[in-house]
């Protein structure tokens, strides 16, 4: 039974494998431009409230997207 169930095990790793690195990129790449526009938004005074949230959730994302 093995045997017949190995291509089907091959193939559900690697579409596990790709869907977990395409989910890791898209985290970083989310969490880049959140910590980025907080930066923009903290150089305003108002802008401030919103923009540090934004840098602390940024850096969680890239910070999980690295391990």
């Amino acid at each position: 039974m093995s045997i017949l169930s190995a291509p089907f095990s091959a193939l559900w790793k690697l579409v596990t494998t790709l869907l977990g690195l395409t989910g890791r990129l898209l985290a970083g790449v989310i969490g880049l431009v959140l910590l980025l526009l907080g930066v923009l938004l903290t150089l305003t005074v108002i802008g401030a409230i919103i923009g540090i949230p934004m840098i602390v959730v940024g850096l969680l994302l890239l910070v999980r997207s690295l391990f």
